[in-house]
């Protein structure tokens, strides 16, 4: 599920919150070969994961394929539809002279009768219009005019008896009582020849809104090479939900300078009317700052479910009591992590199993001086009462003036010894989200190390 398929939806799963309306999923799977239950379970996936919840269950196109050729043999009886018995060769020639041309590709048989009896394979075409035009009236882009002699006669059921996309849809729409149809601009062009279809078979057209496509950030059309594209994507790479829906409503539309807003905001705010016309660019940072503001604001239980799925992924070996450890790390580091990936990395020094073996930058603070003044510090901490950041920087502070040193006499060698090498918060930070017992364990693995 494409990052623009994603966006797509959740601007019907908008409008339609906007509107009092329904929100509709649709597989559209006459495409045998491509739409494999995999494939598809993708996109529930994805739909799932972004907490975008169809109001009714799923309608699977190809499941209606009865409906769809009764539509079909409708327009044949009134003569907008026609069989046609061009073979491959035939109609690869016929692509040349009409690209050569510079026109729509016709059919020898849009006017001609069949032999009876003929039992050779056939589609069947739409029969559209060869003057004329056709408006389609777009909500994003505005009026957009086909000439109808540029569109070509639709193949709507194949020689196989199965119908096709363009009829499907058409059909499908008008069957499940679809007001607006919000999608990207690469089906404009399809959008015209639907109406046709939708006009023939005496059906009330849609709404269109037809949204421009996401660029990279150097502003090409956005391809592997400017990194994650799908949805299952950006939720490996430690995305929250929230933070995408927030992102992908700003691809595209705003509110004003608002770039932070909740959901139910953006239901109040969001008409399809406001999206802009021109293509949307892929902001690493902005995306990164929006994740980091809803990383913030989550609750540090959920966090840390979201910190030992992503720390078992690398076959990290977690202790036992990791999602208390986790809990008392996370409150002090998730202000600086913009991805969950980043704050398991800032987690990891919390989960470090006793003894701890200090890396050899640590091992090189640890001069006779150095221990000494670290196992004063660690009788000072054993008669601290209030276990808190404030306290704590206050209780280092006072240890650090009876000394006579400053802070950053001991401020490295105190760190490696609470870190073990890891990343990890200011010092009143580590040593609260260790705990008391972890913290002056550690320190006295360290100096044990030592004798």
């Amino acid at each position: 599920m494409h990052i623009g398929t994603a966006r797509t939806a959740l601007f019907n799963w908008l409008y339609a919150r906007h509107c009092g309306g329904t929100f509709l999923l649709r597989i559209e799977d006459t495409d045998r070969e491509r739409s494999t239950e995999a494939a598809v379970q993708v996109i529930f996936d994805g739909l799932d994961w972004l907490g975008l919840e169809p109001d009714a269950p799923a309608v699977f196109q190809f499941a209606r394929a009865d409906r769809h050729r009764e539509a079909v043999h409708e327009l044949l009886e009134q003569g907008r539809a026609y069989r046609c018995y061009m073979t491959v060769e035939e109609l690869a020639a016929e692509r040349e002279r009409a690209r050569a041309e510079g026109r729509a590709i016709r059919s020898p048989w849009r006017d001609r009768d069949p032999p009876i009896g003929d039992n050779r394979p056939f589609v069947i075409r739409f029969k559209g219009p060869l003057t004329g035009e056709t408006l389609v009236d777009d909500l994003v882009k505005g009026p957009v005019t086909f000439q109808n002699k540029e569109l070509d006669d639709l193949v709507i059921l194949r020689s196989d008896g199965v119908p096709t996309y363009n009829l499907a849809v058409v059909v499908d729409d008008h069957d499940m009582g679809i007001t607006h149809v919000i999608r990207g601009d690469d089906h404009l062009n399809n959008a015209a020849r639907q109406s046709l279809i939708y006009q023939a078979l005496d059906f009330s057209l849609p709404a269109f809104a037809h949204l421009p496509l996401i660029h990279g950030p150097d502003g090409a059309k956005l391809s592997k090479r400017h990194g994650a594209q799908a949805v299952g994507e950006f939720a490996e790479m430690g995305y929250l939900p929230e933070a995408m829906r927030n992102y992908l409503a700003r691809l595209g539309w705003g509110h004003g300078d608002d770039e932070l807003f909740s959901d139910e905001e953006a239901i109040a705010w969001f008409d399809v009317r406001d999206v802009v016309r021109a293509p949307a660019r892929l902001d690493w940072a902005k995306l990164n700052h929006i994740n980091n503001h809803y990383i913030r604001r989550a609750d540090d239980k959920r966090l840390a479910d979201l910190v030992g799925e992503d720390l078992k992924t690398r076959a990290f070996d977690l202790p036992v009591d990791a999602e208390s450890r986790l809990l008392g790390a996370i409150p002090m580091v998730k202000d600086g992590a913009k991805t969950i990936l980043e704050l398991s990395d800032l987690c990891v020094f919390a989960l470090k199993r006793r003894p701890l073996q200090l890396d050899a930058k640590g091992q090189s603070f640890m001069t006779d001086e150095m221990r000494a003044l670290l196992a004063r510090l660690a009788s000072a901490l054993v008669l601290q009462g209030d276990w808190t950041p404030a306290s704590l920087t206050s209780a280092l502070r006072e240890f650090a003036a009876t000394e006579g040193i400053g802070l950053g006499k001991f401020g490295a060698p105190l760190r490696a010894v609470l870190s073990g090498g890891s990343p990890a918060p200011d010092l009143a930070g580590a040593l609260t989200a260790l705990g008391k017992s972890e913290s002056l364990g550690r320190l006295e693995d360290a100096l044990s190390q030592l004798r």
